[in-house]
């Protein structure tokens, strides 16, 4: 058996919902789905006007079909055996006027629906061990999250995340899982150790861990198809001992940066599913403080957007996140156990053979659209720029995107449309905000927030 690797993170069972005091509500804006557990408690309820609410609320949705290549059918049923009718506000018609659940205030929590029962937490098992991350679509769990400066002191404090990999002992039996990325289940805990050492590690500012990230997740998908020969844990020793050298710093300072084709995707990522879903207050108020904030009005060019996005980011991001550089690297902590990366999403839906280069191109355009989102809104405040106004952001975002269905195949599209989901282009995505990357061609850039064409740029790769 492997060895128990000591590094774990535990915040989400620090999560308590605050009710009423939210200032938002998970019981609006999406659909909820009853499982069939719940739906047939609620069909053993007495007579009266809860089990009469119920029944007008609930519509049992057998007609539903699960997506082809999602889920396992079964399960897809019994966890959307029904769903929740919502009002004309488009919220839960079970709530009270206080925003509090009735069936939970009069049945207690065993009587809720599975979804609504585990909301925000986020549970994974994969490789035998079982992981909970929040869902940042929650005010309080993006606040408990991102506003931890020790969320990831059990990384940091161990400094051992890799080296244990070393000691780590495995039996043949548990390496012969199948083919592809399936053949590296065994190892998942190790490669889980090495992404979150990498992500703390502030010896690299925080796009070269990115960066090196890509690297790292291009190294497995080789492995995992036998085109390199080697064993998991000596490659993971070997990277531990790149990384710890620091001889990479100066080479990854002469990746390409280019600020307007970086902005150029953020807003088109931004303007995604605009018209394609139900478009909440919150993010309405984030996408208008990003919009104010790089100057994207009726006749601004690319060019003058991206010479406000720079200035914000040197002006007012920069210096907000050298105060709390534990911000971002919480938000990325929490989305890799939320996606289970760098294996992809339990159910997620595959077109092609599942690819750890493409997990981390997503996992970048997510980071690109945040960070891009989080400099337009500094921009917008000014030296005002505090921590709630980036939990603000954050969490209005993810409750826009990370719940669609439709939001990681389009992003990942958008960045093989535009050139940018090979390492040259994720190189671009990364990189920090410089003034002296701020010149390009005068283009319109739209204020509904799709910018104009994107740029060739090259895929070229880039190799340590």
């Amino acid at each position: 058996m492997p060895q128990i690797l000591p590094t774990r993170l535990t915040y989400a069972e620090s999560f308590r919902c605050i009710g009423s005091a939210c200032e938002d509500t998970c019981c609006q804006g999406w659909s909820v789905p009853v499982d069939q557990a719940a739906y047939e408690k609620f069909q053993q309820l007495p007579d009266g006007p809860l089990r009469s609410l119920i029944e007008a609320s609930v519509i049992e949705a057998s007609i539903l079909s699960a997506p082809p290549g999602a889920v396992d059918e079964k399960a897809f049923k019994s966890a959307s055996f029904a769903q929740i009718r919502m009002d004309s506000q488009n919220q839960c018609p079970l709530l009270t006027e206080e925003r509090l659940c009735r069936i939970h205030a009069s049945l207690g929590e065993g009587f809720l629906p599975r979804i609504c029962a585990t909301y925000p937490r986020v549970v994974h098992e994969i490789g035998g061990f079982e992981e909970t991350a929040l869902a940042l679509s929650c005010p309080e769990a993006a606040r408990l999250i991102l506003l931890d400066p020790k969320l990831l002191a059990p990384v940091r404090l161990a400094r051992n995340g890799l080296a244990a990999v070393r000691q780590a002992r495995y039996a043949p039996a548990e390496a012969a899982v199948g083919g592809g990325l399936l053949s590296l289940l065994p190892w998942f805990r190790p490669i889980r150790q090495v992404v979150l050492a990498l992500v703390a590690d502030r010896a690299y500012p925080l796009w070269q861990r990115l960066f090196l990230l890509g690297v790292f997740c291009r190294r497995l998908d080789t492995i995992a198809s036998g085109e390199l020969p080697r064993s998991i844990p000596d490659f993971l020793a070997d990277f531990e001992a790149t990384v710890a050298s620091r001889s990479l710093l100066t080479a990854m300072e002469t990746l390409p940066r280019d600020c307007a084709a970086q902005l150029d995707v953020v807003l088109r990522l931004a303007g995604m599913l605009l018209h394609r879903s139900n478009v909440r207050p919150r993010f309405v108020e984030c996408i208008q403080a990003f919009t104010a904030g790089i100057g994207n009005a009726p006749g601004a060019t690319l060019e003058s957007i991206t010479a406000h996005y720079v200035q914000a980011h040197d002006r007012y991001f920069e210096p907000f996140l050298r105060r709390q550089p534990h911000i971002l690297e919480n938000y990325l902590a929490n989305t890799i156990l939320r996606c289970r990366f760098p294996f992809g999403r339990e159910g997620a839906p595959q077109k092609a053979p599942l690819s750890m280069a493409r997990e981390c191109a997503l996992l970048t355009a997510q980071f690109a659209l945040v960070r891009g989102l989080l400099i337009g809104v500094a921009g917008f405040h000014g030296e005002a720029f505090s921590a709630a106004h980036a939990v603000h952001a954050v969490q209005a975002a993810s409750k826009h995107f990370e719940h669609h269905p439709e939001f990681s195949r389009l992003a990942y599209e958008l960045l093989v449309e535009s050139r940018m989901d090979g390492a040259r282009g994720l190189a671009i995505l990364l990189r920090d905000a410089e003034p002296e990357a701020a010149s390009g061609a005068v283009r319109p850039a739209s204020p509904e927030m799709h910018a104009p064409g994107s740029r060739e740029t090259g895929a070229a790769s880039t190799n340590f």
